[in-house]
């Protein structure tokens, strides 16, 4: 299958026909960061002796609009912790044979206050983007361009990313999707135009991460098709479920992947169905470290099975 990016680098179209090669037959494991020091990442090495083959970093203090004055203590701290991360994740992704997935907690391109990537802290209307000539779509395209420079050195320099920008535009919390997920799929299709055509950003895997069939934005815009699955208490799955109404939802032609979820599959219940999921990313902090999520056992089991591709 080839990347919908008809330039594709050699290295995104390996990387594309490496998921489809592991879905059904393993899953990548995954893990979210927020950090410059990645502290998930050591507390899967000390209780598993292994290391994550996908990793996620975020891009959320590269907003360029960041609201410093009118911000919680919350909000800094993750903002001045994020900052940085980039150099990170470069480093890692030019030493390693990993794979890096970017996901982007965007605070609004106007106005907004602490964490204005949700919608109750910003009075912007994503809709207005769509305006030819709006005050908006000047600022969401100043906006990409700041990004599209962060992501230049990542195409100089070979490394594939997997892209996952409008997430969750299922929900209505953060501002591309509060004015529905039609809105948040013309806002996808004007950045792969952008990306794509105008900044040549030819390492990107385009990742689609809604599960309703209206929001859509078509197979010829999108690599791989995910979903963010948070189950308010653990249950062993293979997240099957969701799989099949993912595929409804959107299309049965690309590879699947769980973008963001807070309880591990269960690896044994995986390794006998076969569900074909390329990766999944667990979320970072607490969702990883300590056991107010995943119990060691079960990252322990994850990480030594045979069905797990790991680093």
């Amino acid at each position: 299958m080839n990347p919908v990016n008809k330039n594709a680098t050699e290295e995104a179209k390996q990387l594309l026909d490496y998921l489809y090669s592991v879905q059904g037959k393993g899953i990548i494991t995954g893990q979210h960061t927020q950090t410059k020091p990645c502290e998930e990442i050591e507390y899967i090495k000390n209780v598993t002796g292994k290391e994550p083959k996908l990793r996620g970093f975020e891009l959320l203090g590269y907003s360029p609009n960041i609201n410093y004055e009118n911000a919680s203590e919350a909000c800094l701290t993750e903002v001045y912790e994020n900052q940085g991360t980039l150099d990170t994740a470069y480093e890692w992704a030019t030493t390693t044979n990993g794979i890096v997935t970017f996901s982007f907690h965007w605070y609004s391109p106007i106005g907004g206050e602490d964490k204005s990537f949700y919608a109750e802290h910003t009075d912007f209307d994503a809709s207005q983007v769509l305006v030819e000539g709006s005050y908006e779509r000047e600022a969401f395209y100043h906006d990409m361009d700041v990004i599209a420079e962060e992501l230049v050195r990542f195409k100089e320099a070979g490394i594939p990313i997997l892209w996952r920008p409008f997430h969750e535009s299922d929900g209505t919390w953060f501002w591309w999707g509060a004015k529905g997920p039609e809105v948040a799929r013309e806002l996808y299709k004007l950045m792969f135009d952008y990306y794509v055509n105008e900044k040549h950003l030819d390492n990107l895997l385009w990742v689609w991460n809604c599960r309703l069939k209206e929001g859509y934005p078509g197979d010829e815009y999108v690599d791989v098709i995910s979903v963010d699955i948070y189950l308010e208490k653990y249950k062993d799955t293979d997240y099957k479920e969701d799989f099949d109404k993912l595929l409804e939802q959107t299309t049965k032609n690309k590879v699947a992947a769980l973008a963001e979820i807070g309880y591990l599959p269960d690896i044994k219940t995986l390794e006998q169905s076969k569900v074909p999921w390329a990766y999944y990313m667990c979320w970072s902090k607490e969702f990883c470290i300590g056991e107010q999520y995943n119990k060691e056992t079960k990252l322990k089991e994850m990480y030594e099975s045979d069905y797990a591709v790991t680093l």
